[in-house]
């Protein structure tokens, strides 16, 4: 199965920035989505970035115009870059991908342990 680690979370201020990082364990050029999920205090999970083999990128409502999602193939790693935070965005954050199941009209979905992120006042 597919592994992912994440890294680069930490204590940062309103307004500030941070950039998380997602090692995966297989090429990205066979996983046919990729993500972002946050993990809040309130224990509720929201989506925070998608984005599609072919490039179609969705971002939550409330992150839209602060953080971009991008990736690095030849590193396997996937981004993503928070700007403009505010103790909204803190949580736990967890990199997640699709990887569809060869001659399977299905996907499989794989989540890393996540980052914790603590946006303060």
């Amino acid at each position: 199965q597919v592994q992912l680690v994440e890294s680069g979370g930490g204590l940062v201020q309103t307004g500030g920035s941070l950039r998380l990082s997602c090692l995966v364990s297989e090429s990205l050029t066979s996983i046919s989505a990729m993500g972002w999920d946050r993990l809040g205090p309130g224990q509720v999970r929201a989506m925070i970035t998608r984005m599609t083999a072919d490039g179609m990128i969705t971002y939550g409502d409330s992150v839209k115009g602060r953080f971009t999602i991008s990736q690095d193939n030849s590193k396997n790693m996937i981004y993503l870059q928070m700007t403009n935070l505010k103790p909204g965005d803190t949580g736990i954050y967890t990199c997640t991908v699709a990887v569809r199941n060869p001659g399977q009209y299905t996907s499989s979905h794989y989540w890393g342990q996540g980052t914790q992120v603590t946006v303060s006042s």
